[in-house]
C-alpha cells in the first residue's frame, strides 16, 4: 500500500482545518499506509506535548483523540526545523513520533515510489 503525506501549516487558530487534516492522516495510518505528516508555520505548535488540545465543532472528535488514534497507527511526524527554531520551540517539548525534518527528509521518506499528499 502506497504512503500517505499531510502537510499542514495551521495550528489551533483554525481549529476544523486541523480536525480535517487530522482525520485525513488517521485515515491513512489506520488503513495500513505509512503515514508522515509534515507540520510547518503554526502546525509545529502541534507537535509539542499538551498543545493539541481542542474540539473543533459539535460532533468532531477531539484534537487529542485523533492524535493519540494516529499514534496508535503508527502515524510520524516531521516538524521544520526551521519553524520550530522561529517559535523557540525545542526538541524536548516534542510529543513522541515527532522529529525535524525539512524537505530534504520529506524526499527522503517519500523515496522513488512516490505518495499521495494532502496539504491544509
Amino acid at each position: 500500500m502506497g504512503k500517505a503525506v499531510i502537510s499542514l501549516t495551521t495550528g489551533l487558530e483554525d481549529a476544523e482545518r486541523v480536525t480535517i487534516a487530522f482525520l485525513v492522516a488517521v485515515g491513512a495510518a489506520e488503513s495500513g499506509r505509512p503515514t508522515t505528516m509534515f507540520l510547518a508555520k503554526e502546525a509545529v505548535r502541534l507537535a509539542v506535548t499538551g498543545v493539541a488540545r481542542a474540539v473543533a465543532c459539535d460532533g468532531c472528535p477531539s484534537l487529542e483523540s485523533l492524535l493519540e488514534r494516529y499514534a496508535a497507527a503508527g502515524g510520524r511526524y516531521l516538524v521544520c526545523p526551521i519553524c520550530v527554531d522561529a517559535k523557540g520551540l525545542t526538541d524536548a517539548t516534542l510529543i513522541p513520533g515527532a522529529v525535524r525534518g525539512g524537505t530534504v527528509q520529506l524526499w527522503e521518506w517519500i523515496g522513488d515510489e512516490g505518495a499521495t499528499t494532502f496539504s491544509y
